[in-house]
């Protein structure tokens, strides 16, 4: 019997698929929350269900809840000392129940979250290869160009272009925000509930919010230690150390130089090998992060917030097909439909990890294999674009900011806009790719044109579906740049997509 031969993308397809499925079918039960508490010097847990209220009453104060996440959010950030003080009362067809010495309280998890750490450890391997690809093919990609002039006329050209698709991005999302008025479209009662749900993980966010300055995101590039900045994960100041190290080697004789670059051309070529032996496990990877994602958050949410949802997927939609789709067809001269082709594996993982970063040893390995990009173009371009590159998440920074001022009536002048747009392009440049941090950035922004950060709150429900999404906006992105790039160098050498 012959053996069925299903390539590597269609499997990740199947297993996102199935993921989706599993998920849907072993949800999390909203109507249950599992109590860890003390008693008799033995820690107990219980199962609460089908509440009619419960309830926190810390010494003369009480607060009454209805729903899970307020529940889970509001012991979050409870102090020590509340904690100690805490008396749930839990509430059931007029009976109820008091818990004392309460050391946890959490969701009941189905067997599609039990599975998440497989999709975590396929995360893990990802990152883990991830820096020394970017340090080790950085340092050959510029050592290997031999004059500072192309260095820094491919740097100039590189950067221009993630700066203006940037600006294009954020731009694209207040012009269709400000068409569709998604913030107009959510009703008054809605838009509390939502508020309520999440007011609490809001307020941890505003508490942790990082200050945004362009001389200290400057100063910052430059690291006091590179082996701190490598265990940090700090990837401008790795992307830094990695371009100055390459511009000195390429300055040294070559009987010295030699040996060192053809020892990080050893170390890249491994950590490619290895991104061949970890893809072996995406499909099941893919299955486990998409099914616990479906489970633990569902679609229910999407149909409170679908104008603000699609709003940011058609922003996303055009941005992919117009902007990107120009870039490859007038300046790379590829047809989108092969550049895409070529890079869909790329895409899948960045859907399913939320992380420009632990995508990137994929996204390079096929520029390269598929679409014939030079090393030396790909081992430059695509670690600054996973840094500074954020097309998807400027973009959807742009539709939020519209859609929460549209919430709260208020009305956006050019000037707003304009430093929204300005706030965006910067912050992209300091935001690190990995899942969550744009709802960070944002808070930054809110800030600087005066609407409320409260709003935020608003659409946290949907976060990390639009975060799949706009990933791949990132990484399509930074592929198509270097198509660019390359073409204009002279540096793309073959079209492969039969075993793409």
């Amino acid at each position: 019997m012959k053996k069925l031969n299903i390539k590597l993308h269609t499997k990740i397809v199947i297993g996102l698929v199935l993921g989706a499925i599993f998920g849907g079918i072993f949800h999390v039960d909203k109507n249950k929350v599992e109590i860890s508490f003390r008693q008799n010097d033995r820690l107990q847990r219980l199962i609460l269900e089908d509440w009619d209220s419960i309830e926190f009453k810390i010494k003369d104060r009480s607060e009454t809840f209805l729903e899970q996440q307020q529940i889970i959010q509001r012991f979050k950030i409870l102090s020590e000392e509340e904690k100690r003080n805490l008396v749930l009362i839990y509430t059931k067809n007029d009976q109820s129940i008091e818990i004392k010495s309460i050391q946890q309280i959490q969701r009941v998890n189905s067997i599609a979250v039990s599975i998440k750490p497989i999709g975590d450890i396929f995360i893990r391997l990802l990152n883990m290869i991830a820096i020394p690809l970017v340090l080790a093919s950085l340092i050959v990609g510029v050592a290997s160009l031999g004059d500072i002039k192309k260095l820094a006329r491919i740097g100039g050209k590189t950067i221009g272009f993630y700066i203006v698709t940037t600006a294009l991005a954020i731009s694209l999302g207040l012009s269709i925000a400000s068409i569709i008025k998604p913030g107009e479209r959510i009703n008054q009662i809605t838009r509390d509930e939502l508020a309520q749900v999440y007011k609490n993980e809001i307020a941890q966010k505003l508490q942790t919010e990082p200050q945004f300055n362009i001389k200290d995101q400057i100063v910052n590039l430059v690291p006091r230690n590179i082996f701190k900045s490598l265990t940090d994960a700090e990837m401008l100041q790795i992307v830094f150390f990695a371009l100055m190290s390459g511009i000195a080697i390429s300055l040294i004789s070559k009987q010295k130089s030699e040996p060192v670059i053809k020892f990080f051309e050893g170390l890249s070529d491994a950590m490619i090998k290895l991104v061949d032996i970890i893809m072996k496990i995406a499909p099941y990877g893919v299955f486990a992060l998409i099914s616990a994602t479906v489970a633990e958050f569902g679609f229910d949410i999407l149909k409170t917030l679908i104008w603000y949802v699609l709003t940011v997927l058609l922003g996303l939609v055009v941005h992919l097909f117009f902007v990107y789709g120009f870039i490859v067809k007038f300046f790379g001269k590829i047809e989108i439909g092969s550049f895409l082709k070529g890079i869909r594996r790329a895409q899948i993982v960045a859907f399913s990890t939320s992380s420009s970063a632990a995508t990137l040893p994929v996204n390079m390995e096929c520029c390269e294999e598929n679409l014939g990009i030079s090393k030396s173009i790909t081992s430059f371009t695509l670690p600054l674009g996973a840094t500074i590159n954020m097309d998807g998440t400027a973009l959807y920074q742009g539709v939020a900011a519209v859609f929460i001022a549209q919430v709260f009536g208020m009305e956006l002048n050019f000037f707003d806009q304009l430093m929204i747009v300005l706030t965006a392009v910067l912050a992209s440049i300091g935001t690190a790719p990995v899942p969550g941090v744009g709802i960070i950035m944002l808070l930054i922004i809110l800030k600087t044109v005066h609407i409320p950060e409260i709003g935020v709150a608003l659409i946290l429900g949907v976060d990390r579906i639009l975060d799949m999404c706009r990933t791949v906006v990132n990484v399509t992105g930074d592929a198509a740049v270097s198509v660019a790039i390359a073409k204009s160098e002279n540096q793309i050498n073959r079209i492969d997509l039969s075993e793409a």
